[in-house]
């Protein structure tokens, strides 16, 4: 009965997951009830907005693919033309030929803990421009030396393209195409190394390289209209939504702010303490009944009215207005922050990444959302006082519309994790960006 029931779970959650991402994932096998597909009041199949980024990120990774296998036969090709014209030898020829494949090693080296690190959509960036640069170094050698950098450039490319490509497709494909659309921009390959054949019997090495250059060109078009994978981009989203809000110059600077406004540092520390305490215990006695997606979004909601207020109390003073009421306005903005922060953003955002990140990657990835975490902390504590003597009303206004895009940043991306298994929640992720 339990498994009958988790095997009908799982499409409900994938089906949840796809609406917070702003996507449909039709699947045209047959359901339940014997019918085919999604289909609208009309009786036709629900048309996914997501087709054509679907089609640009495999196109992306076909791109890639198809240059592995233009410079793999290149130097077949180009062989004779680059010996006659630049007088190498055929040790240096060789060297030139073989070196590809040490780039692809160190490429192979550095693929998994970069696309983890630095997420897969910029690690395609990477590779591109190891591919546009030796493209180019080969365009415009007039030596074995920059021949060999041009062919080194390309093999590390080509070694991150074997690793980045299957896998950015992987978690960004609907299941019900994912084998075709893997299957197809795998097949790339084969078919840029069949082109370059075809058409390197009838041009020069220069010109040969030229063309090889394009699918990169095209490449780095495609790149500035594809998602980035929704763990990768989820986890560190989180991590910077948690401390970008203004939270380091709240802590660190909270006695700054109380003294400005006219308020006992002394009373507003204890204040603050007596609302933390129990929220941190709420938190815990709620989060699995309302869940970890409900809870962040009261949290965000929370501190972005704090900020708010606080900002407030800070305009009144300016403008001369109700200035004696803004000393209460102030302690009750950091009051709702420091409280809705504890109810929820405190804790939840570092359990969600570590549910939704798979375990092959959770230490790499772990380690870059803990760097982000920091790194953001780091600005905030830094330019706290600068923006405070700049201006403490737009310092406040600033961390509340931050945290309004924290809130709005959960509401599309972020999926419920309760009650779910490990294996239901990276299911659910498994879809395309809006």
């Amino acid at each position: 009965m339990e498994e009958e029931q988790s095997v009908a779970k799982l499409p409900l959650i994938e089906a949840e997951c796809s609406a917070r991402l702003g996507i449909s994932n039709i699947d045209y096998d047959q359901d339940q009830h014997g019918g085919v597909g999604s289909l609208d009041s009309a009786g036709a199949p629900v048309e996914t907005r997501s087709t054509a980024v679907l089609c640009i990120c495999t196109f992306a990774a076909a791109c890639a693919a198809f240059t592995g296998g233009c410079l793999a036969s290149y130097s077949s090709l180009a062989e004779s033309g680059i010996i006659a014209d630049l007088g190498l030898t055929v040790a240096e020829y060789s060297v030139f030929g073989s070196i590809m494949t040490g780039g692809a090693m160190l490429g192979a080296v550095i693929s998994g803990r970069m696309t983890d690190f630095i997420g897969r959509r910029r690690t395609l960036w990477v590779l591109d421009i190891f591919y546009i640069v030796g493209w180019l170094a080969i365009i415009f050698a007039e030596g074995a030396w920059l021949l060999d950098l041009g062919r080194l450039s390309l093999g590390i490319g080509f070694g991150l393209t074997c690793y980045v490509g299957p896998v950015y497709l992987a978690e960004i494909t609907p299941k019900n195409v994912r084998g075709l659309l893997m299957s197809i921009s795998q097949s790339m390959t084969g078919y840029g190394a069949s082109f370059t054949f075809l058409v390197g019997s009838f041009v020069t090495w220069r010109s040969l390289a030229i063309i090889g250059c394009i699918p990169s060109l095209l490449l780095l078009l495609a790149l500035f209209f594809i998602p980035e994978s929704p763990r990768w981009l989820i986890g560190v989203g989180l991590m910077v939504v948690q401390t970008s809000d203004g939270l380091c110059g709240f802590l660190f600077y909270m006695s700054e702010i109380f003294d400005s406004a006219g308020i006992s540092s002394t009373l507003g520390f204890i204040l603050v303490a007596v609302v933390q305490i129990p929220s941190f215990v709420l938190t815990a006695a709620l989060i699995d009944k309302f869940g970890r997606r409900t809870l962040l979004m009261a949290s965000a909601t929370g501190q972005c009215l704090g900020c708010f207020l606080t900002g407030l109390s800070y305009f009144l003073q300016d403008v001369d207005w109700w200035k004696e009421a803004s000393p209460i306005l102030a302690l009750i903005g950091v009051l709702v922050y420091m409280g809705s922060y504890a109810f929820g953003m405190a804790q939840i955002p570092w359990i969600v990444v570590s549910e939704i990140l798979p375990i092959n990657v959770k230490g790499s990835a772990g380690t870059l959302c803990n760097l982000v975490n920091w790194f953001c902390s780091w600005v905030v504590s830094y330019t706290f006082n600068y923006s405070f003597s700049w201006s403490p009303t737009g310092t406040f206004f600033i961390y509340a519309g931050m945290c309004g895009f924290g809130v709005a940043f959960i509401a599309k991306l972020v999926p419920e994790t309760k009650g779910r298994t490990l294996e239901e929640i990276h299911a659910s992720l498994t879809h395309i960006m809006q």
